[in-house]
């Protein structure tokens, strides 16, 4: 069983030695028992499993390793600090592949070796799935769609749900993201105007919250939430009590990671995440009816779930069993959470970073404005004809401005792996069970990928980018089968929601708040503990 061998046949066979010891020497079997196991468990916890083990037996010994003592490891570091930030600092320390600690001696390797991501991401990927315990929370959430599919099952759903996510498809949804891009920023227009100011405080990340929501909702499954113009819309409360971040929260929601079982625990963030998945399981299942029940009209709508129902049909025609209701629902709860929380988080560090970087939001908006001058007229600014030709692919410094955002501050910071057999990477031998991360929060920022200014904003990099800059370097969407099913999708309403925004205002950064940098919480995505506060002024009263 690898590095991971189980505690479990030791503490049988040692229970039914010690039991039988007892009887022969005629000794009080449960005194001695609970002594002799209680030593047992010393031994094998403290002594062999938290130190001799890692030291001088595990086949991981030989891995560049991250100084410290086995037994408490490196768990301090990594629960204090940003995800992916220690791992980043050990890596330009000890080399591209490194073995650190968890409590025990638990044995964790981080990858950042292009050679190894490409045979973990694309040569064998299914040799590497999620670990049972780091999908069980998120399945009360996403539920069992393609992201957390796996093997067979994946393959499948995978090759069911791409028609819904081509660019042609694609293309039919831009009219969409604009549509609620549009109204996003004409809610927010309205709000500083009941109050008379000429410059004001958002919270970006609620509002792109809000307008993201609206999109998959839309685009995905032809539903209107109406989050924008209802902040108290029911869904969305569900997707706030989620990512609750008082201190407790984080604390059970870190030992949840180790302890499953701990989810029955009466606290309130299980009673919060129990609550948000009834919520978004009625909501999937209320959604998924409405489609199967409007089966007539599924010919000719062009969301996504309509696209997906339509391969399901001509699969099953083929005489293929094609989804189940209840994974066609999970693709749902998936598209739903996944579908709009990461590309509002992403857009949301964005403007912060635009609103940090004043002369990199300037060139961005000087360029929508010379591609699109329509959007800076309030006369103009909704003209359907002129939307629909505005294609924001057309915009090439932006493109950079979106990809070096999504490098330097990844939404999805990391992503964790559990061999199933033996394999090497760079040259080591993993064997089965090890638990293997891909840090998209260290790789994205390797100097032995993007140079020396790897920590630096630069947009402009990604005009003359090294050779060095190797796919495996930006890991933001993963890479190979596994990679992010939605990328363009997400690329494209980023951009649209990028390009309504600033045009429409002028950010800053608001001073009075902490900076977001700061402290970046990790619970599917990485967003700001307390979110992105910047400072708006609309365009229409600057030019």
């Amino acid at each position: 069983m690898g590095s991971n061998d189980s505690v479990f046949p030791f503490v049988v066979l040692t229970t039914a030695s010690l039991i039988g010891y007892a009887r022969k020497l005629d000794l009080a079997v449960a005194p001695t028992l609970a002594k002799v196991l209680a030593g047992t468990v010393f031994v094998y916890y403290f002594i062999w499993r938290g130190f001799l083990f890692p030291l001088y037996f595990s086949e991981l010994r030989h891995v560049p390793t991250v100084p410290g003592f086995p037994l408490w490891g490196q768990f301090f570091d990594i629960i204090l600090n940003e995800c992916g930030v220690p791992q980043r600092e050990w890596h330009k320390q000890y080399g591209p592949i490194i073995r650190y600690f968890f409590p025990f001696g638990a044995e964790r390797l981080s990858v950042a070796d292009d050679e190894a991501i490409k045979h973990m991401t694309v040569k064998n990927p299914y040799n590497y799935p999620k670990p049972v315990r780091a999908k069980l929370w998120m399945v009360r959430i996403l539920g069992e769609g393609v992201l957390l599919a796996e093997y067979e099952d994946h393959v499948y759903q995978r090759k069911t749900l791409t028609p819904g996510f081509s660019i042609s498809a694609i293309r039919t949804f831009q009219p969409i993201f604009w549509e609620k891009c549009l109204a996003m920023t004409s809610l927010m227009r309205q709000e500083m105007e009941l109050t008379g100011e000429s410059t004001r405080s958002f919270e970006i990340l609620e509002w792109l919250n809000r307008c993201t929501l609206d999109i998959i909702g839309k685009a995905g499954f032809g539903y209107e939430i109406h989050s924008l113009e209802n902040p108290r819309e029911l869904i969305r409360e569900a997707y706030r009590l989620v990512f609750n971040f008082d201190l407790a929260s984080r604390a059970l929601h870190g030992i949840q990671a180790f302890f499953p079982s701990s989810r029955y625990i009466p606290a309130r963030m299980n009673r919060d995440m129990e609550k948000a998945r009834k919520i978004i399981l009625a909501k999937a299942t209320e959604i998924l009816e409405l489609k199967l029940d409007g089966a007539e009209k599924v010919q000719h709508s062009k969301d996504v779930l309509c696209l997906i129902a339509r391969e399901n049909k001509r699969l099953k025609e083929l005489g293929e069993p094609g989804l189940s209701f209840g994974t066609m629902r999970d693709q749902v709860m998936t598209f739903l959470g996944a579908g709009h929380d990461t590309t509002a988080t992403g857009a949301a560090w964005a403007i912060h970073l635009l609103a940090t970087y004043p002369d990199v939001q300037n060139r961005v908006r000087e360029e929508i404005r010379e591609c699109f001058p329509f959007l800076f007229d309030p006369a103009q600014r909704f003209d359907q004809e002129k939307l629909e030709a505005a294609d924001p692919d057309r915009l090439p410094y932006l493109d950079n401005v979106c990809r070096e955002c999504l490098r330097f501050i990844p939404p999805i910071p990391m992503t964790v792996r559990e061999s199933v057999k033996d394999d090497y990477l760079a040259g080591y031998k993993v064997p089965g069970g090890t638990v293997v991360y891909l840090l998209a929060n260290s790789i994205n920022r390797m100097p032995w990928f993007w140079g020396e200014d790897a920590d630096a904003f630069n947009p402009d990099r990604w005009n003359n980018l090294p050779k060095t800059a190797v796919p495996s370097a930006f890991m933001t969407f993963l890479q190979g089968p596994r990679g992010c099913l939605g990328r363009k999708f997400a690329e494209v309403e980023m951009k649209v929601l990028l390009v309504a925004l600033l045009s429409m205002f002028e950010f800053r950064r608001d001073y009075s708040v902490d900076n977001p940098e700061r402290w970046k919480m990790w619970r599917l995505v990485l967003r700001p503990k307390e979110g992105v506060t910047v400072q708006a002024t609309p365009i229409f009263t600057l030019y």
